[in-house]
């Protein structure tokens, strides 16, 4: 069972994090999103806890919780949604513009 964990300190580490869930059950996963051009945590991180009772558990207790000054919001993941890839269109989706020339003399 996953848990969305923000506004968490940037100094935070995942073994601070699996400490404060663990008095709720069982922690099996901590991960902490990295800046890819800075590579310092994003604030944020996913913490996954080995039952839905543990993690009911820890959103109600850690929910809005002081950690190191910063009140932290936590609540169960969401599946990550499809994006679209932007960019260029497919071949067959091109609309290209016609013509034109009108009054050409050749």
């Amino acid at each position: 069972m996953k848990m969305y964990v923000g506004n968490i300190p940037f100094d935070t580490t995942s073994q601070d994090l699996e400490s404060l869930f663990s008095e709720y059950g069982a922690v099996t996963d901590v991960h902490m999103p990295m800046d890819r051009e800075s590579g310092r945590p994003r604030g944020f991180a996913f913490v996954t806890m080995d039952s839905n009772e543990s993690m009911q558990a820890a959103i109600k207790g850690l929910d809005g919780a002081d950690f190191h000054g910063r009140g932290l919001r936590i609540n169960e993941a969401q599946p990550r949604e499809e994006r679209g890839g932007g960019g260029r269109p497919q071949r067959g989706d091109q609309r290209r513009g016609g013509g034109g020339g009108g009054n050409r003399r050749w």
